[in-house]
This record gives C-alpha cells, structure tokens and sequence, in this order.
C-alpha cells in the first residue's frame, strides 16, 4: 500500500520559528523615514506593534523561540499534513513525484493563523485593547478574528471591498469570531475617503486596506495595527511551516528539488521555503524556490526593486522591495490575497541575489490547475493556492518532456470552501484572462518619487 500522509507528532512541533536573514549573506537593506530618507529604529514602530514584535522584526538571531502558550494553541491543527500527490500525478503522466503541505486543516482554513495567534498573544501580553487590520480574500481577517478572540481582544478588519463583495461568508467568518468588518476603502478614515474621492467606485487594494488600519491604530492609544504579510516578523511565524515539511521529506525519505509557493506579500512563500533555503545556504543543497505570482499583480516578475512604501497613502516607512508602485490597484481577480503592490524586504533580497525564482500565472490558468487538482487529490484550492498548482503543473510536465524525475513540494496553503462563487464565475464562463499591460505598470511607477536603489 503506497504511503500518502506524512503526520508528525504534537511533540515533534517546532520549538522555535527560522529567522532566515541570519543565514544571508547579503542582509536586506534598512526601511527609512520618509521624511529624513534616514534608516529607522524600532522606536519608529511602537506606536503599531507590542515591543515584542518589534524585536523580533530587527532581530539578528537565527532562532526565535515560540512561546509554550501559542504552541498550546498551534496544537489544535498543528503539524499540518504532508502528502504525496499520486493521482495529480498520475493525471500528468509526469516522472516527478509531487507533493503538497496542507495548511487548510486550520480553523480558520488557512496557514494565516500561524502568525495570527502570536501576534495576538505579544499584543495582549503589553494589554493591547484593540487590533486593527486588513485583508485581502478574507484568510487573514479570519485568522486573526480567531485569534484576537481566543484572546480577548477587539478585532476590527479593512475588508478589500471587491473581496468583501464576492466573498461574504469570509466577513461572517469573522463577524463569528467577534470582528467588526468594513469594505474598503470606507468613510471612516482620511484615507479611505481620499480614495473615494478619487474614485467613488474604487474596488479597493490591499494598499489601501493598510492604509486604513493604520490609520485607525496610530489615532488610538490603546490600539495596535497586526499586518499578515510582507514585514520580517510575519515571515518569521510561518516558518513552522517549511519546519515541519522538511522533517516530513525526511520521513518520506525524499528531499524536493524544488519548492513552490503562492505569492502575494511573502508571508506564504517564505513559510514553506526559508527553511529549506537554510539548507541551500548554509549546507550546499541546490532546491529551487520558485514564488507563484497572478499575472495582473506581477511585482516580482514585472516590478522594480527600490524604496516604496507598503501603503497605498504613504504612512508607512519606505521598505526595499519589487514593488508596482503603492498607486498600483490590480484588476478586480478573485485571487483577492494576493493583489498586492509590494513584495516583503526579505523575498525582495533574495530575488534580488538570485537566490530564488519568481513565476506569473493569469487567472483562467489559475483555475484550470485548481480544478484539476481537486479533481485528482479531491481537495479544492483557494485561489491564491492554485497560482502554486500552475507552476507545479509546468514543472511536472517539464520534467516529462526531459525524463528527468524531480520531486516537488507545493505548499496548499488552503482550502477553497468559501471561494465558490469564483469558481461558479469560472465554470460560468465569466472569468476573462487578464495581463497587465506594461502601459499600466509604466504609468504606475512613473508616479513613484521615492528614492531609487542603486
């Protein structure tokens, strides 16, 4: 009987999250004030984050240990399982063994909360009332409800509004767990009403979305901002990720050449592939990380790297990043979590070095793969997952072309219940392929006045 599910045991859980930039060699370069263009220190962030976090956004340690209370909690889905992909293969005809990390076992249905229970547990230890945040699909939103109300704390969420729209259940999600959501941009911050000045019709961004939330955290004492990708520290958390798929390759006793991931702010990708990156640049292992893209929000594969600011109104530092520019609004595709402008500073240096590959996939391509996936391994994929099951296809189909027999890793990072109706819009027909044109891209970054990097 062939073996499908590698499980480990709750004793077998990480007992400390990978901080990968203590591997680097090459450090990613410092966020600056806007104003001065002068590197920031961590007093900069406190009016947004618990001081804990903040260390470990600067940290130059390459273990950070995971409290016993959030690995209490981690408990109740985690390790996730590891499984061999037979029939998607057999469906391929491919010689390259594929298998998938599966992060949809969470409550919340995702690898979010990863990061959502820490964040929650460092702001409640510093008697933080309220959090404020934003989201994209819904996934993060709903982590962090959960999180935030495990924990006794007010939630208030920035919903993307083309989101907010087409993925009600994701909002009652939260309204479930005690949050308070919003379609954005809304009128009841500066930014949001600026927007909608602008653009009465605007379908919203996760730029904006941050913009509000901050908004609403840095005008209240008692309220902290949590964001659910893109910064160091988030990155950091998902790593749990990644640790455990490397111990379960172990045990399936394979070790994959290569490693993919969906990609909207980094937060995903960098869970399932700093650790295994960690093997690349510290032990000579050659495993290539490839981050899956949608093709109307390429920043990796399109964009520029230089200083922008990870808002859409400018309130946050400037990080080094690929970046479309904090103007850039995607196209309205249901891959709602990953319509963002910017990538996180990490990811951006690593590509930058050549240390990892990036890929665009167009959303019908997106679809096709998810439909055919669920189809073989009976699990429907969110969206933002299917972008990594496009580019695990064209490796697998590679590596039937070549003879070669690689294995791939692709992390699920989550299941697609409450994204039905994009799937109805694409059986529908209703769906359109949709590239950004280099028009749109060049016109977004003509507006940027925000200091290039040589």
């Amino acid at each position: 009987m062939k073996t499908r599910k590698f499980v480990l045991s709750e004793k077998e859980m990480p007992e400390h999250w990978y901080n990968i930039t203590a591997s680097m060699t090459n450090k990613p370069l410092p966020p600056l004030h806007p104003g001065t263009l002068q590197p920031i220190g961590p007093e900069a962030l406190a009016p947004l984050f618990p001081m804990e976090l903040i260390k470990q956004e600067v940290t130059s340690e390459k273990w950070v240990e995971i409290p016993d209370e959030v690995r209490d909690l981690y408990a109740i889905w985690r390790p996730t399982p590891l499984y061999r992909a037979y029939e998607l293969e057999k469906v391929l005809d491919t010689p390259a063994k594929i298998y998938y990390k599966y992060e949809g076992v969470s409550p919340a249905g995702s690898h979010k909360p990863n990061t959502a229970i820490p964040q929650a547990y460092y702001n409640k230890q510093e008697g933080v009332k309220r959090i404020t945040t934003e989201t994209g699909a819904g996934q993060w939103g709903s982590a962090l409800s959960f999180a935030c109300q495990h924990f006794g704390i007010e939630c208030e969420v920035y919903m993307v509004k083309v989101s907010y729209d087409s993925k009600p259940y994701r909002k009652l999600m939260m309204n479930t767990w005690g949050a308070k959501v919003h379609s954005s941009p809304t009128n009841h911050t500066q930014a949001g009403r600026s927007i909608l000045d602008m653009d009465p019709n605007s379908p919203g961004s996760l730029g904006i979305a941050i913009s509000e939330a901050i908004e609403r955290a840095a005008s209240d004492e008692h309220t902290k901002y949590a964001l659910g990708s893109v910064l160091n520290h988030v990155l950091l958390h998902q790593t749990i990720v990644g640790q455990e798929a490397v111990k379960q390759m172990e045990m399936a006793g394979d070790m994959p050449d290569i490693v993919v991931a969906p990609f909207g702010g980094g937060s995903n990708f960098a869970g399932i592939s700093f650790p295994f990156l960690r093997l690349n640049l510290e032990e000579g292992k050659h495993i290539r990380c490839i981050a899956a893209e949608p093709a109307s929000c390429p920043k990796l594969t399109r964009g520029v790297f230089r200083y922008d600011f990870g808002d859409t109104v400018g309130m946050t530092p400037l990080l080094p990043m690929y970046t479309l520019g904090h103007n850039f609004v995607p196209a309205p595709i249901h891959a709602g979590g990953l319509r963002y402008h910017g990538a996180g500073v990490i990811v951006s240096q690593l590509l930058k070095d050549k240390l990892i590959e990036a890929r665009s996939h167009d959303q019908l391509e997106c679809f096709q793969a998810g439909v055919l996936f669920a189809k073989a391994e009976g699990i429907i994929p969110a969206p933002e997952a299917s972008h990594a099951i496009a580019t695990v296809i064209q490796e697998a189909i590679a590596a039937k072309i070549s003879g070669e027999s690689k294995t791939i890793l692709f992390n699920l990072c989550g299941h697609g219940h409450f994204d039905m109706q994009s799937y109805e819009d694409y059986f529908a027909n209703k769906l359109v392929k949709h590239e950004v044109t280099a028009e749109d891209i060049a016109d977004s970054l003509s507006k940027l006045t925000t200091p290039e990097i040589a």
